[in-house]
């Protein structure tokens, strides 16, 4: 685009503030060739996406001079440069620049702000709407207030944050006592009661999960629950591990009953301690709604100390004192009610919206308004921090002052994140976690209180701290170019062919109810913000009728926002998108959901909006600890589709091409064939590439206003979809058995390998295909037998509950069917609950595989203890034993009948090394010529690269293949 000499390259990538264009200066000859000057381009963007250059002006500067002369190069086609102007701009780019124009990046599904908070650190112009008024205000501080103030707002932050503390530890400090040896109470851990429903019990039950108290390895603590029948309640006791034994307070060794630190509720239900009756989860609900929750009587259990002298946390049960100050506090929060004269109540009183009540669960026990999420004694301090916030913006003064009170407001949001009766203490941490751990509010029985004085976790402190960090961050980022509004994507607010560029995350179905969330923060911010910005906080709540979402059907619930909605609302916001973006512009939507339902609804919008989408790259951007476990189909990266306006040069929508079905359906494979091998290569796997691949295959269809068999009739988004997913399986299973006959396999062994493919992820290692390949053609065996101790309280036992291996029903039934497969016709592999399919594991295909007649014949069975981590128990269905606490030894015995089909066959031979027949295997493979199949161990080699790590299928099938040569098949 750049008429660039190579004398222009080198001075420009030569720069020494360019550390990755070393290269240029080496050999500037590289250069001449327009590649090369591309990867070089693409090593300075992979550089400046590193978090820690995000603000660095060397890389700011050159972003935003790139972005300058690209914008100039693509907008005048006449734009040239000479070496000695880049020589020039080198020195002073942003003097060279100043006067240049922009590209516009347009974002209507704003949310926090990251693809318009990037669009600014590249040197872009950027336009930010939401519909909800919370993203809006984070976007108006990140956006425009943060980088125009910059240092001195963090300092300000700073300044009023500790006046706030100062004024409100003077007036609530009698409500968080210190001990009387000086130490300082962390955190105060709570749990709601009930009253025991059993016959003549009556006693009082308090609602716990566990009692632990710290699961650290060098720090267990926990608490010892006592029956006390006769004053129907639980009296409790701190007791410590030292030197392998549990002591309590006075190093008296404590007994632990079994079993062990189990609570008492489980799914809702609640077990009493003295008489040990059940009270179903209905009469627990019932219970709680009579006492709004139960917040406010609730049982202190322990208190979480620190002391100055002292590192770590030491816990003690409950004292008069701690709750004489909470019963002060409660009285407190009752006179300033009584005397509170503003325009909104002291504590919210907004009701919580039930439309979304499998996310936002609390109102079925009691908590009808988000006051009630909080108990007394947090109330006191929210509502204490929002009049000083009020204060603070009303005694300060000048130009920063101005924008103070939005920072104090978020910062109170932040502290009522980490300050309600949903948050939770965490054992192997030793801290407190704040309500919004995952995107929904669920009843939490026993919940933690922090001290916002204390300067701990959760403590106001650390909020200050926080805000002013995020302020000295964004220093470097220009706001000049920058516009928030509240606007509903479907009505966009710009003019038409407007922006160069249209980059959106839109909602995902029905992933997050977003608005339903934002109340929780909305009602506090509006007692803070209303007077300043009426405009965003007018209503009782944030605006859900046109939020584009699919509301969860719920019979509480009257939403008539279904999938039907959602597409056509989508379609209108996707098409407005296309209005404002220039005809020669460029789209990026943002997508990383895993239903196939969601993916099909979001493409038929783009394409009933009119965009072409012309590719879709997967990048790395969820972060391992929030994917799910790797026995479910979860995006490790979000696909970007990138789309342009199927319009010409006027901006006119092309509307007479015409695309002949039979010439689409020859294309598609073609281009599934040329992209999947890159994405492989990539170390793009399983339900990445599957989706990566929708860009490529929807280019083909999209790039026509519509497609037309030879009949006229036309075809359907929906229809093509079905041959988009047959093409990618055909594909996959092709790349998993490369140079193998992938029609000698039988359609479970096609299916069973394309299932654990898509389960895939990047996270098990790179090239997974390259793996598989290897595997197949060099013929490795290894055994990998070796088990893993998983430390206690990791949560590794609810992930091993969780047996086989999980993907959407629709996604299985369409990887199926392109492999010529019917989830119907294959019970023996897959089970079908609900919109969700299962491939079995090996453990429960035994009695299917060897019949219950086998293993009985055993003389006088053995039984031997197994390990308690073990979840999967290879002879429940044929011994009736207990999972994890016995299996039956089976004697060697031959197999009596050798499997229909080859992964019948490595199954059998997989579940005899499990139950350690050394002898039956053998005969298995070499008498009975299972292992004589070049087939059977192809398969077993690709069901060992395919298996995730850890689990106890790839185990076996490697002490399978550990076997293969020394039985000499």
């Amino acid at each position: 685009m750049l008429a660039w000499t190579t004398h222009e390259r080198q001075a420009l990538l030569g720069a020494e503030s360019r550390p990755r264009f070393e290269k240029a200066r080496q050999k500037p000859a590289l250069f001449d060739d327009p590649l090369e000057l591309r990867h070089a381009l693409l090593d300075f963007i992979a550089d400046f996406a590193n978090w820690d250059n995000s603000t660095v002006p060397a890389y700011l500067d050159t972003a935003h001079y790139f972005t300058a002369v690209a914008h100039r190069a693509l907008t005048e086609p006449e734009f040239t440069l000479s070496a000695a102007e880049i020589a020039s701009h080198l020195r002073d780019t942003k003097t060279a620049i100043a006067d240049w124009p922009k590209p516009l990046v347009v974002d209507p599904f704003a949310g926090g702000g990251s693809i318009p908070l990037e669009a600014l650190r590249v040197g872009a112009d950027a336009f930010a709407s939401d519909l909800n008024p919370i993203p809006v205000l984070l976007n108006k501080v990140v956006l425009e207030y943060i980088p125009k103030y910059g240092q001195r707002l963090a300092d300000e932050v700073r300044k009023w944050g500790a006046w706030m503390k100062e004024q409100a530890e003077k007036e609530l400090a009698e409500f968080y006592p210190k001990d009387p040896d000086g130490a300082t109470p962390v955190a105060y851990l709570w749990a709601r009661t009930i009253q025991c429903e059993g016959p003549g019990c009556g006693a009082e039950v308090p609602l716990i999960r566990a009692l632990w108290l710290s699961k650290k390895p060098t720090h267990s603590v926990a608490l010892q629950m006592t029956p006390n029948p006769k004053a129907k309640r639980v009296e409790f006791k701190v007791i410590t591990k030292k030197d392998g034994k549990w002591v309590d307070a006075t190093d008296a060794r404590i007994e632990v009953p079994k079993p062990g630190f189990d609570g008492t509720v489980k799914r809702g239900s609640a077990t009493c301690p003295c008489c040990g009756y059940t009270t179903p989860v209905t009469s627990v609900r019932t219970q709680l709604k009579t006492r709004r929750g139960g917040a406010d009587d609730a049982r202190l259990l322990a208190v979480v100390l620190k002391r100055d002298d002292e590192s770590g946390r030491t816990y003690r049960t409950e004292t008069e004192a701690d709750m004489l100050a909470f019963r002060k506090a409660q009285a407190e929060l009752n006179r300033q009610k009584a005397e509170h004269r503003e325009q909104f109540s002291l504590v919210p009183d907004e009701e919580i919206v039930v439309t979304e009540i499998r996310r936002i669960s609390v109102p079925l026990y009691g908590m009808a308004t988000w006051g009630d999420v909080f108990s007394a004694r947090q109330s006191l301090l929210l509502s204490t921090f929002a009049r000083l916030a009020i204060k603070a913006a009303e005694v300060s003064n000048g130009e920063v002052a101005t924008i103070l009170p939005e920072l104090l407001a978020l910062g109170i949001g932040r502290q009522a994140d980490a300050c309600s009766t949903l948050c939770r203490w965490h054992t192997t941490g030793e801290k407190n976690t704040g309500a919004f751990g995952r995107q929904a509010l669920g009843m939490v029985w026993d919940f933690s209180e922090v001290n916002p004085f204390s300067g701990s976790s959760g403590s106001w402190d650390g909020v200050v701290e926080w805000i002013a960090m995020v302020c000295e961050s964004q220093v470097a980022t220009n706001s000049m170019g920058t516009n928030v509004q509240q606007a509903s994507a479907t009505e966009h607010p710009l003019a038409t062919d407007s922006a160069s560029a249209w980059v959106t995350d839109p909602p995902y179905y029905d992933a997050v109810p977003y608005a339903h969330l934002s109340d929780y923060f909305f009602v506090w911010l509006k007692r803070v913000l209303f007077s300043r910005h009426e405009d965003l906080f007018r209503g009782a709540g944030t605006p859900k009728q046109l939020e584009v979402v699919v509301d969860r059907p719920h019979r509480l619930s009257d939403s008539k926002k279904d999938v039907a909605f959602y597409e056509r609302e989508l379609t209108k916001a996707f098409r407005e998108g296309r209005r404002i973006t220039k005809p020669d512009g460029i789209g990026t939507i943002v997508f990383a959901s895993k239903s196939t339902a969601s993916w099909e609804a979001i493409l038929n919008a783009v394409v009933e909006a009119d965009w072409i989408v012309t590719g879709s790259w997967p990048i790395d951007t969820e972060m391992a600890n929030k994917v799910a476990a790797i026995d479910q189909a979860r995006l490790m990266s979000s696909v970007h589709l990138v789309v342009r306006p199927r319009e010409d040069e006027n901006g006119n929508v092309r509307e007479d091409e015409v695309g002949d079905w039979r010439d689409v359906l020859q294309e598609l494979p073609k281009r599934i064939h040329e992209w999947m091998p890159r994405l492989d290569a990539e170390g793009v796997v399983g339900a990445d590439a599957i989706f990566a691949c929708l860009g490529p295959a929807l280019e083909v269809f999209s790039r026509y206003s519509r497609v037309e068999r030879a009949s006229g009739e036309q075809v359907t988004l929906k229809e093509y979809l079905e041959h988009v997913w047959a093409a990618v399986s055909r594909e996959a299973l092709t790349m998993v058995f490369k140079d193998a006959d992938v029609s000698g396999f039988e359609e479970d062994a096609r299916l069973t390998a394309i299932w654990l493919w898509t389960l895939s992820t990047a996270a098990q290692g790179k090239d997974l295909g390259s793996k598989v390949n290897n595997r197949l053609n060099e013929g490795e065996d290894e055994d990998d037998a070796a088990d893993d101790d998983e430390e206690e309280g990791s949560g590794s036992k609810k992930k091993a509950k969780l047996k086989g291996f999980y993907l959407d029903y629709d996604a299985a039934r369409k990887i199926a069917q392109g492999l010529g497969a019917h989830l119907e016709d294959m019970k023996d592999v897959v089970e079908v609950k609900g919109d969700t399919a299962r491939l079995l594991p090996v453990a429960e295909r035994t009695a299917r595989l060897f019949g219950k007649a086998d293993p009985t014949a055993a003389a006088a069975p053995k039984k031997k203890k197994t390990d308690p981590q073990l979840k999967l128990d290879l002879f429940a269905e044929l011994t009736n034993a207990p999972a994890g606490e016995a299996e039956t030894v089976w004697e060697e015995k031959t197999v009596t009948k050798v499997g229909d089909t080859t992964l019948d066959r490595i199954h059998q031979s997989m579940i005899l090394f499990a139950a350690g027949r050394s002898e039956a295997l053998k005969r298995f493979l070499v008498d009975d010529g299972a292992g004589k199949d070049p087939k059977f161990w192809r398969l077993a080699q690709a069901l060992s690269a395919l298996y995730p790590p850890k689990t106890e299928e790839k185990r076996w099938v490697d002490g399978v293949m550990a076997r293969k040569k020394g039985l000499g098949v």
